[in-house]
């Protein structure tokens, strides 16, 4: 007579899940990113403080209509952006249907047309930079204007930094045999700096547009 003994239910061994490297390093980084940014803002309100006249007369030479529009560039730029991350999430590189049927568009369409909101972005504010040197705005004029060109400045070589990416992003698309987790992972990690961008710049909209009509 045999008898059968039944081993106990052990439960299944289950690796935990680990966060994407390379999206928790780009944090990271922004996070520094912010820290300069906020450098920038302490400096530009230390300065203010310091020549509040000068601050006001200066001001009243911004083309604030000018700076609202690529305002609105910008911020558009960050939503066909998260549309393009979308598309890569479902790992559509490239459009399945008409160049006209927007909702058949892949990644890189997305990220195209935010690479050209974008630089729109930087044109609108190349033509403002110009016309305010044209005043005698300059970096050694005075306090705004080294304050007003390094804050907006940086910011603009930020968002040159990230149509490159997007550029990247998109030949990286066109060439690669296969579009797999890789791909779809730095179309994230490029949204996650452009997001950032388009942030810092509603801020600095804010601060150095909208907050000399009040204080």
């Amino acid at each position: 007579m045999t008898s059968a003994t039944q081993a106990p239910n052990v439960p299944a061994r289950t690796l935990p899940n680990r966060p994407n490297m390379v999206s928790v390093g780009t944090m990271v980084w922004l996070t520094s990113e912010l820290m300069f940014f906020a450098g920038l803002f302490a400096m530009f309100f230390t300065l203010r403080s310091a020549e509040p006249q000068m601050w006001a007369e200066n001001s009243a030479l911004l083309d604030v209509p000018l700076a609202l529009t690529i305002t609105v560039i910008l911020v558009s730029s960050s939503v066909t952006a998260q549309f393009g991350v979308f598309a890569s999430e479902r790992h559509q590189p490239r459009r399945t249907g008409s160049m006209m049927s927007i909702k058949h568009w892949g990644m890189v369409e997305w990220y195209i047309l935010s690479f050209i909101l974008g630089s729109l972005f930087i044109a609108g504010q190349t033509y403002e930079f110009a016309v305010l040197v044209s005043e005698g705005i300059t970096i050694p004029a005075d306090a705004f204007g080294s304050a007003f060109y390094i804050t907006t400045g940086f910011h603009g070589i930020h968002v040159i930094a990230g149509l490159v990416a997007f550029l990247f992003v998109i030949a990286r698309a066109y060439f690669s045999v296969k579009f797999t987790h890789k791909e779809a992972s730095a179309a994230v990690v490029v949204s996650y700096y452009w997001h950032f961008v388009d942030v810092v710049w509603i801020a600095l909209f804010g601060v150095v547009y909208i907050l000399p009509f009040f204080v």
